[in-house]
This record gives C-alpha cells, sequence and structure tokens, in this order.
C-alpha cells in the first residue's frame, strides 16, 4: 500500500474587549469611519477589515472594530474575531472565546465558522475533544461546498473516527472537495483507487489524481506518481517521467524520506540514456525554479 497523507485544514481568517481610543485610520473612507462610529454593524465590519488588510495591519483596531460588530450579531465579524482570538493576533491568544464566538456564527449558517468549530473539538483547543461533534461540524460547512470541510469529514469516515467507518463516503467526500483543487482530498482519493478500498481498484484513477496533486507540489503524490511511471501502473512505463516527480518528490523532502525518494529516482536513472536523463533533470530544475519565484 502507498503512503498516505491526511490533514486538517484551517480555514484562514482570525480580542480582548478592553476599549482603546478610536483614531481616524489611514486609508479608510470617512464615511465608512461615521457610520462605524455611529454605529453600524457591517460598517464597523469593513473598518476592521481595513485594518487587517492595511500595508501595516493594525490587529488591536481590528479586533476593536470587529468586537462592536459581532456584539450586533454580524456573523462574519464573530468569525474574524474569532480568528484572532484562535491566533492571539491584537488579543492574547483564547482559544474558549474563539470557540465561542465561532459557535455564534456557526449557528447563523457561516460554513468558515463550522469548520473552524469542528477543527477546535478535532484537536481538544478551546473545548473538550470530541470527534463526533468535529464531525457534525464538518457535516455543516460541507453541505455548503467549503472543500476544506468535506476533506476533514472524509479523512474521519475512512479512519472511522467520530463516525462509522465508511470508504465509499470517504471516497465521495474527497471526490467533491477534489474537483474543487483541494489536493489533499485529491491524493487520498487517488490512494482510494490505487488500494481498492471504497472504490475498485482502479491504477488509471490513481495516477490522474495523484498527477493533480503532484501538479500542486504535494511530494507524497509525486513519489507514488513517479512510483507508478517505473511500475507501469496505470500509466505506461516511461522513466523520464518517474525520475521527473521522484527528483521533485526528493528535492521537497529531507531525512528518511528523501533517501527513499532519491534512491528510487537513482534506481530509475540507471535505465535512461545520458540524453534523457539530462532533459529530465532540467526539466526538474524548471519546474523547482519557476515555483521557487
Amino acid at each position: 500500500m502507498r503512503m498516505q497523507w491526511m490533514h486538517l485544514l484551517l480555514v484562514s481568517a482570525v480580542f480582548n474587549s478592553v476599549e482603546i481610543s478610536i483614531p481616524q485610520t489611514k486609508g479608510i473612507d470617512s464615511s465608512l469611519m461615521r457610520k462605524a462610529m455611529a454605529g453600524d454593524a457591517q460598517a464597523q465590519y469593513h473598518v476592521g477589515q481595513a485594518n487587517i488588510q492595511a500595508k501595516t495591519p493594525d490587529f488591536r483596531q481590528a479586533a476593536m472594530w470587529y468586537q462592536k460588530a459581532a456584539d450586533q450579531g454580524l456573523a462574519n465579524a464573530q468569525y474574524e474575531l474569532g480568528v484572532l482570538f484562535q491566533s492571539g493576533k491584537g488579543v492574547e491568544q483564547d482559544f474558549a472565546k474563539a470557540s465561542a464566538w465561532y459557535r455564534k456564527a456557526a449557528d447563523q449558517g457561516l460554513a468558515g465558522a463550522q469548520l473552524n468549530l469542528g477543527l477546535l473539538f478535532d484537536h481538544g483547543d478551546g473545548v473538550p475533544q470530541d470527534d463526533a461533534k468535529a464531525a457534525g461540524w464538518y457535516r455543516k460547512a460541507a453541505l455548503q461546498g467549503l472543500p476544506e470541510a468535506q476533506y476533514n469529514l472524509g479523512t474521519l469516515y475512512e479512519r472511522g473516527i467520530g463516525v462509522p467507518q465508511d470508504y465509499a463516503q470517504a471516497a465521495d467526500l474527497y471526490r467533491k472537495a477534489a474537483d474543487k483543487g483541494n489536493a489533499s482530498a485529491q491524493f487520498n482519493l487517488a490512494l482510494l483507487y490505487d488500494n481498492g478500498n471504497g472504490l475498485p481498484q482502479d491504477y488509471a484513477q490513481a495516477a490522474a489524481w495523484y498527477t493533480k496533486a503532484a501538479e500542486q507540489s504535494m511530494p507524497r503524490a509525486q513519489f507514488n506518481l513517479g512510483s507508478m511511471y517505473a511500475g507501469g501502473q496505470g500509466v505506461a512505463v516511461n522513466f523520464a517521467e518517474a525520475y521527473f516527480w521522484l527528483d521533485l518528490a526528493a528535492n521537497a523532502w529531507s531525512g528518511a524520506r528523501q533517501q527513499d525518494a532519491g534512491s528510487a529516482r537513482d534506481t530509475v536513472a540507471t535505465r535512461l540514456t545520458p540524453a534523457d536523463l539530462s532533459d529530465a533533470q532540467e526539466r526538474a530544475k524548471k519546474w523547482l525554479a519557476e515555483r521557487q519565484k
């Protein structure tokens, strides 16, 4: 069985309720600021966003304005305030407060808050660790089409954590996220095809999904894809292509994995002519250089 890759993804966007002075923030439209100071929740939220997006972000000011809008029930502000508490930017890090604000936004149906609340239950940050509750919140966000939630819920179904183990359900969720470009879901879907878990074993489908994840710079997908090209599983034997993907994996990894990828690459190199080997090496160098710009 090839190596499996599972990790949980966090939707980004991240207070102390201490009041501070309200300066005129440079770059914020004066009419927007007047509305915010007059108590308009949407304006307060946008002033908070402007402070985050400024050339030099002011997280304390952002937290203050998000707090004002969040206290009025604005879900987006509740979510952003939760992220600030979770990250400790502009406020003292407090996972319990983060979870409380995420819950308010999640109860209003905000998918990102549902995902992040699921993550807190998954890890036991600010709330008691609870796999079933994590799955429940992931499901709510997944039903709204959030690929990170679809992927996370898929991993729980694959492993039987918080939900009954169900490879077919995992495959369905991975496919939904994979179709939206989620590289981890693409890789895990490839593994299900590769190993015949929840899906008929299909090396061609496995290779196709490994390719999508490999093209997004996932080294495990690159390694598995290179191995398939070397062995002719799901694709025609192509040692130059095998060398290319194995070399990328070796360059991305360190330690034992780098040694494994390098050894496989060097074995493949013995099957190439000097000209083909040179071409594969140059192609890998060009690929890496383009992504390091």
